[in-house]
């Protein structure tokens, strides 16, 4: 049965994003040197992190959040005023980089174009992930754009309903084990697992054991070539 509606995740799938949170990370543990070990600050940082996802979710402003929230745990009093602003100028440097592109990412899009309607599906904050689309240039190319608050189950049984597909005719390809992947198959659908260096730990997950309608790629370029072979 022939794949009909192709999913892509886009975050560090169809354009870099984790090399900016990971340098505002470095900046964020070289601030808080007078406070603690650099060890220390990663670990509490990643530890806010995730405590912080059910109140504001993924993104630039969250993560900028959670270390506004990080900084104050471990400075407590002797946090100066002046480290809150330079957080908050990493936060609008986070939300102002420029999209840069994945090599080739045009050319994947044309030939899985030709494969089947294509959906961008990603999560993140409403704004900045459709200010990142529109300056990426890749809107048009999209049938449809699903931006959620995260990737279920259930998220993506809504969305094959939504575009009129059953489960076993689509396939969502990302980087992320547990967002893109997991709950993709366990919609019904086939997955394939992008991945690329410097991923949040927080998206990792055991690949899954019932390999039937999985498949890890070295880049997206070959997603077309394994698509046209489903059948």
């Amino acid at each position: 049965m022939p794949i009909d509606l192709i999913c892509l995740d886009a975050d560090d799938t169809l354009w870099h994003n984790m090399r900016f949170f990971a340098a505002a990370e470095e900046a964020f543990v070289a601030m808080l040197a007078p406070f603690a070990e650099a060890g220390i600050a990663r670990d509490t940082l990643a530890e806010v992190e995730v405590r912080n996802l059910p109140l504001y979710g993924y993104g630039a402003k969250s993560f900028t959040l959670s270390m506004i929230e990080t900084a104050l745990e471990l400075g407590g009093a002797a946090l100066p005023a002046k480290a809150v602003r330079q957080i908050l100028d990493a936060g609008r440097t986070l939300l102002a980089h420029p999209v840069e592109l994945l090599d080739g990412i045009e050319d994947t899009l044309d030939r899985l174009a030709a494969l089947g309607r294509l959906v961008l599906v990603t999560k993140g904050d409403l704004l900045h992930q459709e200010m990142k689309l529109a300056a990426s240039g890749l809107g048009e190319r999209f049938a449809g754009i699903e931006i959620v608050s995260d990737k279920q189950p259930a998220t993506f049984m809504r969305l094959f309903a939504r575009h009129g597909v059953a489960p076993e005719r689509a396939v969502m390809a990302g980087d992320s084990m547990r967002s893109d992947v997991l709950p993709a198959l366990a919609a019904g659908a086939w997955a394939a697992y992008v991945p690329q260096d410097g991923g949040w730990s927080h998206e990792a997950a055991p690949p899954p054991v019932d390999a039937a309608r999985f498949r890890q790629l070295t880049s997206l370029a070959e997603l077309p070539e394994w698509i046209a072979r489903i059948d």
